[in-house]
């Protein structure tokens, strides 16, 4: 859970889209048109933001982003295959419990026993727990990373927690959100989501940025960077992206890394010595690297 610093706004108080894109644009996120308004009627709503894309568009630095504008709890629940309630829900200290029955199965009840093993202090509140929770005072931000890495099986658990925003404990009862959490779901559309999910959600696709729209990010995120080099990036990685058979295409995050790299070599331009040496920062493939051959890379820089 990443808490950031400073004064944030306060979902509540946005009073339209242009507000939220102003937000976190001062976190260097641009967020413009379709997903500045679903960033805002999510909040007002009170309903999910379901986030689909390519990799390395931006989706999880949504939720970073509105996390550090508003100035609230960031808790992330990184999806993968087998996730269940006890990762994502809660469970209990199982350690604890037993070592407190051995300490005290002599002088108390089983009953009074039972009822001191299952109460909150032997609780592990997993991501979902915690983001009912709170402060009451401001709603945390829930993120719910690359859901396609889950099995089917949790997605009907999420819908569950999603419907209502509360857990039931048959030991403790039911926990409600005091407020509830502005809640990102990422999807790299590894598999299809299932209708009912996608019902409960609002939905925006985040595709490849344009050139200007990529430029601008590299010039927000580093800034020292040259915009003469910024541009030769830009056009070098939007050509390479359209390359047919390459099997991983580098995104805004790839872009980004080499970036980077380059002004960490300190040039001021691009040469086929410094893309061929440097060009794992933008393929993260084996056999599109071999397939890159020099030629081939003189051609996309054109």
């Amino acid at each position: 859970m990443t808490k950031p610093s400073g004064a944030g706004v306060d979902p509540a108080q946005w009073t339209n889209p242009g507000e939220v894109e102003d937000l976190l644009l001062r976190q260097n996120y641009l967020a413009g048109g379709p997903l500045g308004m679903a960033v805002f009627l999510s909040a007002k709503l009170g309903k999910p933001l379901l986030v689909e894309g390519e990799p390395g568009c931006g989706k999880t630095e949504i939720a970073k982003a509105l996390a550090a504008a508003t100035g609230v709890d960031l808790i992330r629940l990184q999806c993968f295959e087998g996730l269940d309630a006890r990762s994502a829900l809660y469970d209990w200290d199982y350690p604890r419990q037993l070592l407190t029955i051995r300490m005290h199965e002599r002088d108390r009840s089983d009953e009074a026993l039972e009822r001191e093993v299952f109460s909150e202090r032997f609780l592990l509140r997993r991501p979902l727990l915690r983001a009912l929770e709170g402060d009451g005072a401001h709603c945390p931000v829930l993120l719910i990373d690359e859901i396609d890495r889950a099995d089917e099986e949790f997605e009907g658990l999420l819908l569950e927690f999603l419907s209502d925003f509360q857990v039931s404990i048959p030991e403790l009862g039911t926990i409600r959100a005091q407020r509830i959490p502005l809640v990102v779901i990422t999807s790299n559309r590894t598999r299809d989501l299932s209708d009912a999910l996608k019902r409960r959600c609002l939905y925006v696709y985040l595709d490849y940025p344009d050139p200007e729209k990529e430029v601008a990010i590299l010039r927000r995120r580093i800034p020292a960077l040259a915009p003469a080099l910024a541009k030769e990036i830009v056009a070098f990685v939007q050509r390479l992206r359209t390359e047919p058979d390459l099997a991983k295409r580098p995104g805004v995050a790839e872009t980004l890394d080499w970036a980077a790299a380059l002004l960490a070599l300190r040039r001021d331009q691009l040469d086929p010595e410094t893309i061929t040496a440097t060009l794992g920062f933008l393929i993260k493939d084996a056999q599109d690297l071999r397939a890159l051959e020099p030629a081939r890379i003189a051609a996309i820089r054109g």
